[in-house]
């Protein structure tokens, strides 16, 4: 990767390593004024307070995570999305959690500096598993 996909990609990876470490300034740091997330929880809005918030009392831990086919487009100078599976283990509510996921999130340029605007969540459903089940 080089130049604009090499820096979003290393701003998805620092965003995923301040939910690791629980780093509530870095986190909060990286989330837009006004933004979006989604995942099996479903909707909300997102601002860096809220999410500040999330971060520092949600009752999850992240132990690991690995990113892979990661894809980077930029639809214009002022946005980017970043779409990748991710391995992430950890714990939710005092639950193992080992999930394989498709994520995405869509950075735009709010005062100069990149920023967080939407971030997307899906478990990938493992087909192995579904193919063992009866019908």
């Amino acid at each position: 990767m080089t130049g604009i996909k090499q820096q979003i990609f290393d701003l998805e990876t620092q965003f995923w390593q301040s939910m690791k470490d629980k780093d509530v300034d870095t986190a909060a740091a990286m989330i837009a004024k006004e933004g979006l997330v989604t995942g099996p929880m479903g909707t909300e809005t997102i601002n860096p307070e809220k999410y500040a918030r999330m971060t520092r009392d949600g009752n999850w831990t992240l132990d690991n995570f690995e990113m892979k086919n990661v894809e980077v487009v930029q639809p214009t100078p002022d946005s980017a999305i970043i779409a990748y599976e991710v391995h992430q283990t950890g714990d939710m509510k005092g639950q193992k959690m080992d999930m394989r996921c498709a994520d995405s999130s869509v950075w735009v340029k709010e005062g100069g500096d990149w920023k967080c605007a939407l971030h997307t969540e899906t478990i990938i459903e493992d087909a192995n598993a579904r193919q063992r089940e009866p019908a």
